[in-house]
């Protein structure tokens, strides 16, 4: 806490503007409304029948150049002007349906009205962030003849609907880069932005990224750039070649406040450039030391939450925790058996252990510790607890200072270390615990975030921390319509990726992106399902336990290869973190 204080003291100094905004304004998800051309907007073909018309109406809606240019050609000039879209974008499946309704025709022969059947995928915030929002679309559109007797639309939808495979054709996915808390490591917040003209997109990158975190965020992260900051001219590639960006309204800046914004600024243009980047305030260099920056250049926290090369993984199975590469038992009571381990949690720098000890059928307790020592037990009395996961250290060489657990599929918490030692404190999940029961839970290993299997459901949160309190907010249930209540357990492959396992044949494995925009299935081969259990880690191969033991693949191509360590099909293998 110390430190926390420290660093929020140096980067609020003087102005104590670097809060993060409590409202923030939509960026316009069309970076050139007003701009139409003719080209832009061709004219429907001649003829064109009422379903045939509303179908290339829907498509055409997926690019929003000119403020939906395309579209308003398919709309009569009435429609054209009454036709809202500054709402955000849903998304629906590709595979949508126009249809006839019954008694379509009217007197004049002129009117018809055509229902979009679908079903929705999400839809694009504000903010310009994907959020899944899945159910069943219903929408009718009303259409008419003109005076030359082509069928024009003269009652468009309420909003702007757009086929999957036109968003992704549109729009590209950024990922923008805040910080945890006390901006020890930048963590990402996946954002989507339109594609034409490509060289706008890091000047629309840094517009998002002064907004500060998307609002399914706020108040899990922290950003270093100050409240009110603005591009004093738009981000663009300079006559040298490097990427220039020029901040204004920044106020008074401490010199740590503003290497905590170049990372952050680089960090997040990195995806969008090759170039070199150069940061200005008010026209002059950011920083005195250093003019250009690449990502290489600057901290990004990576080394707190990245399990080092030499923790190989470790593995709960008969009672003992034992090493994922070899098999043999670690040394001390966790490994002899004596503690009776159902599940286990190495810390991210390897030196401690948490581990869900079996006290007898009807209860169990949490142990915390030295790896290879005996372990404290802590007053948490449980009938079941979750798999442990450990919050990041503060700093590198120091030792983490809380471990999570859910005690009985109902109560977060969060076993902090005191002087008097480890000491549980309540979380509020009061919004998680509205899916069901929590039977699996694990922490991002930059804190910010937590991913759980809730009633089965596959949910992410996010961890918001205040003065006195702790809080699960906001949480997302992902890939529902593919998934259901099927999910076991689930992992951190990277930080904003998740790998979940389930009772599914046809999605033992998968791939989530945090967003739910996109789902990957692992390959099946050798995997029997229900798969109880599976691990992840960056940069490491993805682990997973069935009913014939321990599993290993590299990526969601692979073939599961078997582990020559022998495990219990309630074996639970893990990452440090």
């Amino acid at each position: 806490m110390k430190r926390l204080a420290a660093v929020l003291a140096s980067v609020l100094a003087l102005t104590g503007c670097a809060a993060i905004p409590t409202r923030t304004s939509a960026i316009p998800v069309n970076p050139s409304a007003g701009s139409a051309t003719e080209a832009a907007a061709p004219k429907p073909a001649k003829g064109i029948d009422p379903l045939s018309l509303v179908r290339e109406f829907v498509n055409a809606s997926a690019n929003p150049e000119g403020d939906y240019a395309a579209a308003k050609a398919y709309l009569t000039e009435e429609a054209r002007q009454s036709w809202d879209t500054k709402v955000a974008p849903t998304i629906i499946d590709t595979t949508f349906n126009t249809v006839p309704t019954g008694g379509d025709l009217s007197s004049d022969d002129k009117h018809r009205t055509v229902l979009l059947q679908g079903r929705n995928v999400g839809s694009l915030e504000p903010d310009n962030s994907f959020v899944e929002r899945v159910g069943t679309l219903t929408a009718p559109i009303g259409i008419k003849a003109d005076q030359d007797g082509e069928w024009r639309i003269s009652d468009p939808p309420k909003g702007i609907y757009v086929p999957l495979v036109g968003f992704q054709g549109n729009y590209r996915r950024v990922t923008l880069y805040f910080y945890n808390p006390d901006f020890g490591a930048l963590v990402p917040d996946p954002r989507y932005v339109v594609v034409p003209p490509s060289t706008s997109i890091p000047r629309r990158v840094t517009e998002l990224l002064l907004k500060g975190p998307g609002s399914g965020l706020r108040g899990a992260l922290a950003t270093a750039i100050p409240n009110g900051a603005a591009q004093r001219k738009d981000t663009h590639e300079a006559d040298d070649g490097a990427l220039e960006v020029d901040l204004t309204k920044v106020g008074d800046l401490t010199a740590q406040a503003r290497k905590l914004i170049v990372a952050q600024v680089v960090k997040s243009l990195a995806g969008v450039t090759s170039s070199r980047i150069r940061i200005l305030v008010e026209g002059a260099p950011i920083s005195t030391d250093q003019a250009e920056w690449r990502p290489a250049d600057v901290q990004s926290g990576e080394a707190l939450i990245t399990p080092d090369a030499d923790q190989s993984g470790l593995v709960a199975s008969g009672g003992q925790v034992r090493r994922l590469v070899g098999g043999e038992p670690v040394r001390g009571p966790a490994g002899t058996g004596e503690y009776q381990v159902v599940s286990a949690a190495q810390s991210l720098d390897g030196t401690e252990l948490a581990v869900v000890s079996r006290v007898d059928a009807k209860s169990v307790r949490l142990r915390v510790g030295d790896l290879e020592e005996p372990l404290a037990a802590v007053d948490l009395p449980a009938s079941t607890l979750t798999r442990p996961s450990w919050l990041l250290s503060g700093r590198a060489g120091e030792p983490s200072t809380e471990v999570w657990t859910v005690v009985d599929g109902a109560n977060v918490v969060r076993v902090v270390r005191t002087d008097a030692g480890w000491t549980a404190n309540v979380v509020n999940a009061s919004e998680l615990t509205l899916f069901g029961s929590i039977t699996e839970l694990r922490l991002s290993r930059d804190g910010t975030r937590v991913a759980a299997v809730v009633g089965g459901r596959l949910v992410v949160a996010a961890v918001v921390r205040g003065t006195d309190s702790v809080s699960l907010r906001l949480p997302r249930n992902l890939h529902p319509s593919v998934l259901g209540t099927s999910a076991l357990s689930v992992d951190w492959l990277a930080q904003d990726v998740l790998v979940a396992s389930t009772s599914l044949a046809a999605w033992p494995i998968a791939k989530v992106n945090i967003d739910g925009l996109r789902i990957e299935r692992y390959n099946t081969s050798n995997l029997t399902v229900p798969v109880n259990s599976v691990s992840a880690a960056p940069g490491r191969n993805v682990v997973a336990v069935d009913q014939s033991g321990l599993w290993s693949a590299a990526d969601v191509g692979d073939v599961w290869r078997a582990s020559a360590v022998k495990v219990d099909s309630t074996a639970q293998a893990f990452y440090p973190g």
